[in-house]
């Protein structure tokens, strides 16, 4: 009998006072921590550092941590959302911090992939040329959401643009959908440990015949893209623009344009 009553599910007005205590709960920690996100962004304003304070290997490797967490209902998803969500209104408060995305042929993927991996805080414009989204990275807080495109070989552009680098691969789960654009802004590209690398060749080897000279020489690569004879390539691990492996790669035009983390659910 004890046993029978100790497994009788709780009323549905428990499970909302509950909620609702949750909630509170909740608020005063978002509060506390907008606090001290605030206290950061004073602090690094009063040592002089004006720089654009977007980590994204840290964000990384936060957000693996909380992945890693045991959880019983919380979705993989759900955690990714309200962190990227709490990471960005940090960010945005340590000084500009803007959204610049082009979209290809489908504009309303792009948002929805930028929102995903930014949040709400930066403002965002859709801008009619993958150029526009470049320039618009090169400003200081600026970051360019670019898709993949079969109509644009944008990215190979950042072969002239040393500062300028692919940070993320959007959208960072699977279960939200194929790689369909990056992100793209001055910033130091770190590894967290398991990530892509993006290289660009002009080599007039097919895809195979590429994957297959890199793989002489350990490298495993995945063909992403192919414009006008020039190749995009993913390369497993992190790799960095003077690696000598890929100085033997096939190509006269070749380079490292940036690296991201691997998706959370591989």
């Amino acid at each position: 009998m004890g046993s029978d009553a100790a497994e009788t599910p709780p009323s549905l007005d428990e499970v909302r006072w509950r909620i609702d205590a949750i909630d509170g709960e909740l608020l005063k920690l978002l509060d506390e921590r907008a606090g001290l996100a605030r206290a950061v962004a004073a602090a690094k304003a009063a040592a002089g550092d004006t720089g654009f304070g977007l980590r994204p290997g840290r964000e990384a490797l936060i957000v693996r941590k909380l992945l890693s967490a045991p959880r019983a209902a919380a979705s993989d998803a759900l955690v990714i959302r309200i962190w990227r969500e709490l990471m960005a209104d940090s960010l945005s408060r340590q000084g500009p911090f803007h959204l610049a995305v082009w979209g290809g042929r489908d504009p309303a993927r792009a948002v929805e992939l930028a929102r995903l991996r930014f949040g709400v805080a930066p403002p965002l414009r859709v801008v009619p040329a993958a150029q526009d989204a470049l320039a618009a990275a090169k400003t200081p807080g600026g970051v360019g959401v670019l898709a993949l495109s079969a109509d644009s070989a944008w990215w190979a552009r950042l072969l002239a643009e040393p500062k300028l680098k692919i940070f993320a691969a959007l959208p960072c789960l699977t279960a939200w959908g194929p790689q369909a654009a990056f992100a793209v802004a001055q910033v130091e590209v770190e590894p967290t440990g398991g990530d892509e690398t993006f290289w660009v060749t002009d080599s007039p080897r097919n895809a195979a015949g590429v994957i297959e000279a890199l793989s002489l020489d350990g490298v495993a690569g995945e063909l992403i893209a192919d414009v006008g004879g020039l190749k995009l390539f993913s390369l497993s691990g992190f790799f960095q623009s003077g690696d000598a492996r890929l100085a033997r790669a096939p190509g006269k035009l070749t380079g490292v344009i940036g690296a991201a983390p691997t998706p959370f659910d591989v």
